[in-house]
C-alpha cells in the first residue's frame, strides 16, 4: 500500500492553518515543529525552557518562524489563554516529563505533568468555540505490561509499574473521559473537537542529547572513545526513528481533520512485529554505524525496574489509516548515528534534509 506520509498528503492538511505545539522545546517536539513548518503551517509552541543547552531546539530555533510561548502546562489559566487566544485549528500534546528513571525520583511531579497536565489542556479545548483536532500523545508504556511475547493492541488493558507508565496510563483515562464526557463522536456536529491518543514505541534520532536514554548514552561515550555503559542489554524493545511516530501524528491529525467522526480512542504506532531489537542488538548495530567503540554491561542488582519485553500492535493504524513504517531498525539507527557525526553548525539543516528524505520515501 502507499505509505501517506509523504509531502502531498501532509501539506493539504496543514498549510496554512493554526497548530499548537505543546512540548516544542523537547526532542520529539523540536522535530515536529520543524517539520510542520516544512510544511507550511503556523505553529505555537507552549513549553519549559530546554532542560539542557545542548539540544535540538536550541539547534533549530534561530530558523523556527513560529511563536515559542515558555510556561508550564500545569499553570492552567496560561494554558487556557493560550488555546483561546491561539485558537488552533490542530493541536498536538507532546508537553510531558517522558523518563522512566527520572519517575522514580519525582513521581508527584511526573503524574501532575502528565495526568494533570493534560486535562488543564483538555478544559481549554472546552472553552474554544471552533473546530479542533487535538492529538494527544502518551507511549506504549501506558499497557499492563505481563512481559510475555505478545503484541499489545490498542483495546488490551490499560496499566503501568512505574510512576512515568502509570502516570501515561492515567492520562488515557483522562482523555476518555474528557472524550465521552464532552465531545463525543456522536455529537461532533455540536462541539466540534476530535480528540485521538497515539502510543508510540521507543524512539531515536538524532538531536536528543537526554540523561538516561540509550541513543544520547551511547553518543556520549562514543565521542569520548569510552565504553558503553549498558543497563538491561537483553531487553527488547520496538525501536523506531524518530520520524516515523511523528509522521504518523501529522497523518492521524489530518485524516481527522478531514473524517472528524471517522476516528476516534487510540492508535499505536511502532515497527513491524519482526523488527524489535534487544538493547544489545541496538548498540551493537550504533557502534558499527560510529565505526568503533565497545560497551559494557553496567546492569546492578538494586536498579530501577524497568520492562523487559515490550511490543506493540500496530494493525489498526495499518488498517484504518493506510500507515506503515518507512525505516526498520537498522535504518533507524544509521540514520540517527548519521545525524550525531555531522558538526554542529550543519545540523539543523541535516535535520530538515531528514525529514524531506523521509517524505519522500
Amino acid at each position: 500500500m502507499e505509505n501517506l506520509v509523504n509531502r502531498a498528503q501532509l501539506q493539504s492538511y496543514y498549510e496554512g492553518k493554526k497548530v499548537l505545539l505543546t512540548g516544542h522545546t523537547g526532542f520529539k517536539g523540536a522535530w515536529l515543529m520543524a517539520w510542520l513548518e516544512e510544511l507550511g503551517a503556523h505553529v505555537t509552541g507552549y513549553a519549559l525552557d530546554p532542560e539542557y543547552e545542548a539540544c535540538l531546539y536550541n539547534l533549530l530555533k534561530s530558523g523556527l518562524k513560529g511563536k515559542s510561548i515558555i510556561a508550564d502546562i500545569r499553570n492552567r489559566e496560561r494554558v487556557h489563554e493560550t488555546v483561546l487566544s491561539e485558537q488552533p485549528d490542530y493541536i498536538f500534546h507532546l508537553a510531558a516529563q517522558p523518563l522512566v528513571r527520572r519517575s522514580y525520583l519525582q513521581p508527584t511531579e511526573t503524574f501532575d505533568v502528565n495526568a494533570v497536565g493534560t486535562a488543564n489542556l483538555l478544559e481549554a479545548v472546552k472553552s474554544l468555540e471552533k473546530p479542533c483536532v487535538v492529538v494527544l500523545i502518551t507511549t506504549d508504556k501506558v499497557y499492563e505490561n505481563k512481559e510475555q511475547d505478545v503484541l499489545y493492541a490498542e483495546d488490551d488493558v490499560l496499566g503501568g509499574y512505574d510512576p512515568y507508565s502509570a502516570s501515561k496510563a492515567c492520562t488515557e483515562l483522562i482523555i476518555q473521559s474528557f472524550r465521552r464526557s464532552f465531545f463525543p463522536v456522536s455529537s461532533w456536529h455540536v462541539h466540534h473537537k476530535s480528540l485521538v491518543s497515539a502510543r508510540a514505541g521507543n524512539v531515536i534520532g538524532g538531536g536528543d542529547f537526554s540523561e538516561d536514554r540509550i541513543v544520547p548514552d551511547i553518543v556520549r561515550a562514543l565521542r569520548k572513545e569510552e565504553p558503553v555503559l549498558v543497563r538491561n542489554p537483553e531487553s527488547v524493545r520496538p525501536w523506531q526513528h524518530v520520524l516515523e511516530p511523528l509522521g504518523a501524528y501529522l497523518l492521524l491529525g489530518g485524516a481527522l481533520h478531514q473524517n472528524p467522526e471517522g476516528f476516534n480512542g487510540a492508535y499505536n504506532f511502532g515497527p513491524y512485529p519482526d523488527d524489535h531489537l534487544t538493547v544489545r542488538e541496538l548498540v551493537n548495530q550504533s557502534i558499527s554505524s560510529w565505526g568503533k567503540g565497545e560497551w559494557i554491561d553496567g546492569s546492578t542488582a538494586n536498579q530501577p525496574h524497568e520492562a523487559k519485553l515490550l511490543k506493540l500492535d500496530i494493525s489498526r493504524a495499518m488498517r484504518e489509516l493506510n500507515w506503515k513504517p518507512k525505516l526498520n531498525a537498522a535504518d533507524a539507527i544509521a540514520w540517527t548515528i548519521n545525524w550525531y557525526k555531522q558538526e554542529e553548525d550543519l545540523a539543523a539543516g541535516y535535520t530538515i534534509a531528514q525529514i524531506k528524505r523521509y517524505m519522500e520515501l
